[in-house]
């Protein structure tokens, strides 16, 4: 694909993680001029966020990527919760009223992968790495100042400019929108690892115990039981080792075996979202608009969905609607974010309580509530994200 970057565009996309690839794909089957512009030299090459689920597997089937996807990832069917060996509720995916009954495990690079091939197949491209230096609003245009890998400074300019840029998002700074919220006292261990498991590869666990939240989940190669873990310490190394997944897994969720640490890093976690989705014709999308605890592997998931239909938004307003309907954009998607930070703050504070009293009445209540039919169902509905339909 060329390096050269355009002088103008109708759209700019700065960042090519998830939810930028998906804008730009919507906006390219609709023949928008987009460019999009990522400071990083290749794509992720991690598994990072790993969750797929209902929701988002629908959208993506919109883009006839979905069935792709699956075929590089595992269904899981099952959420379970539990407190050390114990079990307090199982939630159940395969009733939900959706082509896709599960939840899809599947490392972020291949996510990635697949959209970077899908927006090839609609013509359009990704420039790296390519610096956005400064993000310049007009009255008809946006200027984009930019600094590409050799030092050299350029500028494009573009009716409309979308932010995906991440949680330290330049855009939505320059753009002058807050991003209000805080950060967990904790520190998170992410690990991918292979390890013999006691529990099925046909759930998802999430242990809560007084030292912490830790989940479990499966990933693509049955043959060598690769798994991620996912666990909340007070202060976590920066590159978590075998010894050590494997002591916190003995400490909080007995029974597992680690063979191998394929990867693993340590983050800090944010609950915030931005004060508004837009300003003028500046736009934001995925983690430069919301971020969360990872409890119920939501951040991804909103993020595309977002740029689904922040692009569809978009190609209507280019095509000859009127801007007004860009609107809608914020209209729609800020409230469901706002849900999502509350719900996963929710989670992860109920999963760390430390009093034993307060412990056993989170478990009695857990039990008493899962085991009526309607409460399941409503959580996995609300897990698999078919809420924001």
């Amino acid at each position: 694909m060329s390096s050269v970057v355009p002088i103008s565009a109708d759209v700019v996309i700065v960042g090519a993680g998830p939810a930028g690839l998906t804008a730009a794909i919507t906006l390219a089957d609709a023949g928008v001029e987009v460019v999009v512009l990522d400071r990083l030299a290749a794509g992720a090459n991690t598994s990072r966020a790993a969750v797929v689920h209902a929701r988002t597997m629908e959208v993506l089937d919109e883009l006839g990527i979905a069935s792709t996807l699956h075929d590089l990832g595992i269904e899981v069917p099952h959420f379970v919760l539990h407190d050390g060996t114990r079990r307090l509720a199982r939630i159940g995916f395969s009733e939900l009223p959706t082509e896709f009954p599960y939840t899809l495990m599947v490392g972020q690079e291949t996510t990635e992968a697949v959209l970077l091939d899908r927006l090839h197949r609609a013509g359009g491209a990704v420039l790296r790495p390519y610096e956005v230096t400064a993000t310049i609003p007009g009255d008809e245009s946006v200027t984009v100042e930019y600094t590409d890998t050799a030092g050299t400074s350029g500028t494009i300019r573009a009716r409309y400019v979308v932010g995906a840029d991440g949680m330290h998002s330049r855009v939505r700074t320059a753009a002058g929108i807050g991003f209000t919220g805080s950060t967990y006292p904790e520190s998170f261990v992410l690990a991918d690892v292979r390890m013999q498991w006691p529990s099925s590869r046909e759930e998802v666990s999430l242990h809560v115990s007084p030292e912490g939240v830790t989940v479990v989940a499966p990933l693509p190669d049955d043959e060598h039981n690769r798994f991620r873990v996912v666990a909340t310490v007070a202060r976590a190394p920066e590159q978590p080792t075998l010894d050590q997944v494997q002591n916190l897994l003995d400490a909080r969720c007995p029974g597992a075996r680690v063979h191998e640490v394929l990867w693993s890093s340590r983050f800090r976690v944010h609950h915030r979202i931005a004060d508004h989705y837009r300003a003028g014709r500046i736009l934001l999308a995925g983690d430069a608009a919301h971020v969360h605890s990872p409890a119920g592997g939501q951040g991804m998931n909103t993020g595309i969905q977002d740029a689904a239909l922040l692009g569809s938004l978009l190609a209507r307003v280019l095509g000859g609607e009127p801007d007004t309907l860009l609107q809608d954009y914020e209209r729609a998607r800020r409230p469901i974010a706002l849900g999502v930070v509350r719900f996963t703050d929710r989670m992860t504070r109920m999963a760390t309580l430390r009093a034993r009293p307060a412990r056993a009445l989170r478990n009695a209540a857990i039990r008493i509530a899962t085991r009526v039919p309607a409460v399941r169902r409503a959580l996995a509905f609300r897990l698999a994200e078919l809420a924001t339909r």
